[in-house]
This record gives structure tokens, C-alpha cells and sequence, in this order.
């Protein structure tokens, strides 16, 4: 857009008007149809999609808007203009957005404090020795997942082993994970991913 654009704004060229308007309302209607069927999405791709076509919509409202004064006013000089701004206004919102994708891309921890604070939760409760191998990361935005070994400080029995497994759900309920794996170990046990 940026290099047909660019040379455009030294030598104007006068578009089709008529044909501006009439792609313009084709794009608001089908592009503004296809955004509020997305509007109500959770996930980062969602909301990503929804973001994109809500851009569209407003392009498409700037194209109908330039057209219109085009229909009446010699001034061609628009065109470029209206290019360059849209191309900036969604390279801007790429970047802002282009580190969310790689942490995802990454399957890094939706919160960088969440695992500290999971950590201290789980030591602080009864039989919970130690913890290691605790990863927390996101799937699309939305949902998460985690994974964790607790080491324990007494030998598991059936009871104990219940009131623990209890006590984990109950903890990690509030954190709405999608997924979570943990491991009980024993002290004498030998971690199998080390």
C-alpha cells in the first residue's frame, strides 16, 4: 500500500468515484455483519479476528467518506492520504498486538506473578514439602494450563493422598485453568524429569 501510495501523493491520480462508493458500502455492510457475529469471542484469536474486521469497517467508512467528497470536489490528492493513514493506523495496532501472538507462539505464562503466587499458595499447604518443574502457560489467550510436582513431606496413604488432592483442587479452582497436572511425589522418590 505504502509504495503505490507514496509516489501518489507527488502525482495525484483522480480515482473512480462512483466505484469507490458503491466497494464501500459493499465492505462496511459485509465486513460490519462478519464483526458483530464476532464480537462476542474470548480467545486471542477471536478477539484478534474481530479486531481485523473492525478495522475493515472503518476502513471501509473512510473509502465511503473520501468517495462521497470525491463525488463533488476535484481532489485527488485523497486517495494517497487515505492509504497512508489506514496502513499506519494497522501497522500501529500489528505491533501492539505482535508480542500477545509470540508469548502464545512461546507458551508463555499468561501472567509473569501468577506461578510465584501459585508456588507460595501450594507450600502453604499441608504436606507440601517442595515444588519443582511448575509451568503455567496459555493455549490461546483464554485458556491456561499448568503442571507442577509436589513433594511431600509424609508417606501417602489413600486418605492422604485424597485430602491432598482435594486441598490442590480446591486451590487452584479460583485460577479457572483449563487444564492442570500435577504430580504427588514422595521424599525417597526419584524425579523422573530430572
Amino acid at each position: 500500500m505504502l509504495t503505490e501510495a507514496i509516489p501518489r501523493l507527488v502525482e495525484p491520480q483522480m480515482p473512480d468515484a462512483v466505484g469507490m462508493t458503491s466497494l464501500a458500502i459493499l465492505g462496511v455492510t459485509v465486513n460490519g455483519i462478519a464483526a458483530y457475529k464476532l464480537s462476542g469471542g474470548k480467545t486471542l484469536n477471536e478477539k484478534v479476528l474481530n479486531w481485523h474486521l473492525l478495522e475493515d469497517v472503518l476502513g471501509w467508512v473512510a473509502v465511503l467518506i473520501v468517495s462521497i467528497v470525491l463525488l463533488f470536489a476535484q481532489w485527488p490528492i485523497l486517495d494517497p492520504i487515505l492509504s497512508i493513514g489506514f496502513t499506519l493506523f494497522i501497522l500501529i495496532n500489528v505491533l501492539k498486538r505482535f508480542s500477545q501472538t509470540i508469548q502464545l507462539f512461546m507458551q508463555a505464562a499468561p501472567d509473569k506473578d501468577i506461578a510465584g503466587e501459585i508456588r507460595d499458595k501450594l507450600l502453604a499447604l499441608n504436606h507440601i514439602a517442595d515444588i519443582h518443574h511448575l509451568h503455567i502457560w496459555s493455549l490461546d489467550g483464554e485458556h491456561h494450563m499448568l503442571t507442577a510436582h509436589l513433594l511431600l513431606d509424609t508417606s501417602i496413604d489413600a486418605s492422604v493422598q485424597a485430602e491432598i488432592k482435594q486441598a490442590v483442587k480446591t486451590l487452584l479452582d479460583a485460577y479457572n485453568f483449563s487444564h492442570t497436572t500435577i504430580e504427588l511425589e514422595q521424599s525417597l522418590d526419584a524425579c523422573r524429569d530430572e
